[in-house]
Parts: C-alpha cells; sequence; structure tokens
C-alpha cells in the first residue's frame, strides 16, 4: 500500500516538474503537465510500466549513504536497461525531494522541494543497456529526506511512460569549510582590519589623552649637544644665550653666525640693574 502510494506520488509530482520536453515528431513542451495537451493522441500518455531496468548510483556519495551537499552539484547515474522487443527513447529525468517515510512523518509524504529536470535524446535499442547523468543541486536545511527520480520513456509506438528510477532516503548536510577558501580567508582578513580600526579609534579617542606628551626641544646645552651629536664640546665664553618659547638655547657665537655685519651697539651686552630691597629711605636712615 505504501509503495503504491510512493508511485502515485511521484507521478504526480513529476508532472509538475518544469522541463522542456522534444518528442518525436518535433513538437516541444514547456513542462512535463503540458504532454497530455502537446500529443495529437492523449491517450498516449500512459501510466503503466516498459519492461525496462533502472538502476541508479552515486559515484560522488560516500559508503555510509548518500549525502547531498548543499551548493554542491550531485550526479545520479541512470542505468538504463531495455528488455522490450523494440527500441525506446529516453526523453527527460527528473526528481523531487518529499517527507520520510518514518514514525511522525506526514502521511502521505509531502513534497519539499522540486528538482531540476534534464532532458535526453537517447534512443536505446532492444536488449541494450544504456547510462544517462542526471545532475541537481539543493540548498536545504541538514535533514534526512526521500529522494525520488523518474525518467519519461518513449516508446516504439509513440506512447510516452513514466518510470520511477530511484526513491531512497539521503541526507542532506552542509559543505566542509576549509581554512584554504578564498572566502574564509576574506572574511577573515576583513573582521581583522575592523577589529584594528576600531582598536586604533579607541586608543586615539580616550587612551592617548591619560598619558602625558613628551616636549620635542630641550632646554638650553641639551639641545645645542644634541645638534652637534655630543662630539664637540664648546667654550662657554663663546656661547651666547637665545631666549626662546622654549627656554633659552645656547649657540656658540664663532660658528652660529658672523658677527662682522652687525652694528656694534647691538653687541653690547646690557648692564643688569641692581634692584633694591624695597624698604623705604626713612627707616633705613632711622
Amino acid at each position: 500500500m505504501v509503495s503504491l502510494k510512493l508511485t502515485s506520488l511521484a507521478l504526480v509530482a513529476l508532472r509538475a516538474l518544469s522541463a522542456v520536453a522534444q518528442l518525436p515528431d518535433g513538437i516541444e513542451v514547456e513542462s512535463v503537465e503540458e504532454l497530455e495537451d502537446a500529443i495529437d493522441d492523449p491517450s498516449k500518455l500512459q501510466s503503466n510500466t516498459l519492461n525496462v531496468k533502472i538502476s541508479t548510483t552515486f559515484p560522488d556519495s560516500e559508503v555510509f549513504g548518500v549525502k547531498l551537499v548543499n551548493g554542491h552539484p550531485t550526479r545520479a547515474v541512470l542505468d538504463i536497461n531495455n528488455q522490450e522487443p523494440e527500441p525506446i527513447k529516453v526523453i527527460l529525468a527528473g526528481g523531487f525531494l518529499t517527507t520520510p517515510n518514518t514514525a511522525g512523518a506526514p502521511s502521505p509524504p509531502v513534497i519539499v522541494r522540486n528538482l531540476t529536470s534534464q532532458r535526453y535524446s537517447l534512443q536505446i535499442p532492444a536488449g541494450e543497456s544504456q547510462s544517462v547523468t542526471y545532475s541537481f543541486a539543493t540548498e536545504l536545511h541538514p535533514q534526512d529526506l526521500r529522494l525520488n527520480i523518474a525518467a519519461i520513456l518513449q516508446d516504439a509506438k509513440g506512447d510516452v511512460v513514466e518510470t520511477l528510477a530511484y526513491n531512497e532516503t539521503v541526507s542532506i548536510v552542509e559543505a566542509p569549510l576549509s581554512f584554504f577558501d578564498p572566502q574564509i580567508i576574506f572574511l577573515y582578513l576583513f573582521l581583522l582590519a575592523a577589529f584594528g580600526g576600531v582598536c586604533y579609534f579607541i586608543y586615539k579617542t580616550w587612551i592617548s589623552t591619560l598619558f602625558p606628551q613628551k616636549r620635542r626641544g630641550g632646554k638650553g646645552g641639551e639641545r645645542a649637544q644634541r645638534s652637534s651629536g655630543g662630539t664637540k664640546k664648546v667654550d662657554p665664553a663663546d656661547q651666547v644665550s637665545v631666549v626662546g618659547a622654549d627656554g633659552p638655547a645656547v649657540t656658540s657665537g664663532a660658528k652660529a653666525y658672523d658677527q662682522s655685519w652687525i652694528p656694534a651697539e647691538h653687541l653690547k651686552r646690557p648692564e643688569a640693574r641692581r634692584v633694591g630691597s624695597g624698604r623705604p629711605k626713612s627707616r633705613q636712615a632711622a
């Protein structure tokens, strides 16, 4: 009973698959559902089965079961053995995913996702076997679903027959992450640059203001000593004090400038004035 329900569901779902089927007389249809309207004789669309055996394998699958990796194409190989006395033709193949036939699952199974269909124009002679490749991709949450793959065949009389090729439970899994993936590397670099920019902004805004800033200039002899590299001693008699914004600086009179062009009155140093103690003369006389 369950097998009959699944077969009926496969036939109904396959009619809703979007595809382009090329019939022998040159008629093109946009979907399998339109096959009845496309052919001249609707009675040619049959639901019975041909004397054909179809075995489906997944060359890229693991030993422990078929796993559909999200974002990666899954390749299924359909080996069709024609046991009819006349040749048959493979028109297209399609598939869909349904809920698994387990306890607690909907009954009858519910279609979760229709897969893409692939068109063929392959004729298989009587008593021979040929293979076709059906590829599809998924983007679903990791879970266990039931994969149904069906093929549409046509016999020598022109009758179109839908045949179920695969009906088993598969696992939907995510693609394994690799450190050498270019997208992962770019993401790490972007996050690192953003983190460094935030840290630099916080340091310049709040942390740097807590530390005193060092002055670049020095006082007097220290600055003169740094300018001469500390290798040449300056005679104190030749030093001229220069008062600046950051303190008095001492330079060498013989090396710093030429005194021949400076007027004599400007070379005279002003005498220091004596300042009294500030006590009144009346008190001094007393």
